[in-house]
């Protein structure tokens, strides 16, 4: 409110714009908050001392209040005026610096339920693309031609995806036809982009939803090709019942506030990958443990041409994979360097979530938690992601500690 009636005592426009006027239609919890005016971000960073200008292809003044950053975007045009500050490459939109009204504004933005701008001098919602009444029917609906407006930036297919799934809206037909026969673009898409894209999917307590909606429009086949052919060949669909249960499993850890963390993520959404690629290798009579180790750093490999997906993360995903086969073994120093590894409670939980979609594994399960009470380890929870997020690996020496007291606890 500080930046929007400062920018008004200055004599420009300005509106809160987007998600969060949106959200709050729908009795949401806005967590971003945008503005949109009509001073230009020289203008902006002239009125406020913590301000500073960022970007080169979308030019964004960020007005800073301690960890909270306020984004604030001059209106942009819809049209090229010749300056070269508007740019296309095939279709894709890469520089968009050319400055217009609000009505030009309203136009050039994705859905029209992020189209709405409310105004602080009368405390209304200004609407020029019929965004309020798709926001009342719970629509999502692209501004403009869909086809065009994906090319010009592909990823908003995976927008489309995320914003239906976290407001539980449908994708108006038009918006959605053009999905399954553009889902090819998404490889154009720089994978570092695609990776905080596939973050914001599946770690914003939407998951299942998010998955649902990437499966029937076609676009898990161009994020997770592997995966999805893995799962397509899966005929027990257990496979499919283990990431829908891990997902449900996340999805309840973000609504409840705890940490959630993108190795245990991927390690879920590319297991069934892993699988394949392990079956395919022993077929070929490579031993079972070089096959695995092949299986993960192939899967891996392939994986990082569509997603750049950093080594903190790809590491210890290899680790959960890896670990699963000592699970079969009962001898008491496999047992007992298996607990004491790093990677255990992760590796624990991904394994009950096997035995979700199997009961194949349910001794396992029972095996390793008992062992975990008998050690004076606590019980394994959906808390593995913990240690991905802090590095905190120090359980490992105090579980040795105890075990080598109690000589005799896994006998």
């Amino acid at each position: 409110m500080r930046v929007l009636y400062r920018l008004r005592e200055a004599g420009f426009g300005a509106y809160l714009v987007g998600g969060a006027v949106r959200d709050l239609l729908v009795q949401g919890n806005p967590k971003d908050f945008d503005i949109a005016t009509s001073a230009t971000p020289e203008e902006v960073k002239a009125l406020f001392r913590n301000c500073r200008l960022i970007g080169r292809r979308f030019r964004l003044a960020h007005v800073v209040f301690g960890r909270e950053i306020i984004e604030v975007a001059t209106f942009r045009a819809n049209v090229d005026d010749g300056s070269g500050d508007r740019e296309l490459d095939n279709g894709r939109l890469v520089r968009d610096n050319v400055y217009g009204s609000i009505e030009d504004d309203a136009i050039r933005r994705d859905f029209t339920c992020n189209a709405l701008y409310y105004a602080i001098e009368d405390f209304s919602v200004r609407d020029y693309t019929g965004g309020f009444e798709d926001v009342q029917a719970r629509l999502m609906k692209l501004i403009g031609d869909p086809e065009q407006r994906y090319r010009e930036d592909p990823v908003r297919m995976l927008r489309a995806i995320r914003l239906a799934a976290k407001l539980d809206f449908e994708i108006e037909a038009n918006t959605a036809e053009p999905l399954p026969r553009l889902a090819g673009l998404l490889s154009e898409a720089a994978p570092a982009r695609l990776f905080e894209e596939v973050l914001k999917l599946f770690l914003s307590g939407h998951g299942v939803a998010s998955f649902e909606g990437l499966e029937r429009f076609g676009l898990l086949n161009t994020l997770f090709p592997e995966s999805a052919a893995a799962l397509r060949s899966n005929r027990s669909g257990a496979l499919r019942r283990m990431l829908i249960e891990g997902l449900r499993n996340t999805d309840a850890r973000v609504a409840n506030d705890e940490p959630v963390s993108p190795a245990f993520l991927f390690a879920l959404l590319m297991w069934p990958a892993f699988c394949r690629t392990l079956m395919g290798l022993q077929a070929q009579g490579i031993h079972a443990e070089e096959a695995q180790r092949r299986a993960a750093d192939r899967v891996t490999l392939h994986q990082l041409e569509r997603i750049a997906l950093p080594r903190r993360f790809s590491l210890p995903m290899q680790e959960i994979w890896l670990l699963q086969s000592r699970f079969s073994s009962r001898q008491r120093k496999r047992v007992q360097r298996t607990l004491s590894h790093p990677r255990f409670r992760a590796a624990f939980d991904f394994l009950a979530l096997r035995e979700f979609a199997s009961s194949e594994h349910a001794a396992d399960v029972e095996f390793w938690r008992e062992a975990q009470l008998q050690t004076g380890q606590e019980p394994a929870s959906a808390d593995a992601e913990t240690s991905f997020e802090t590095g905190d690996d120090e359980a490992a020496p105090r579980k040795r500690r105890r075990r080598r007291r109690r000589t005799g606890a896994n006998e």
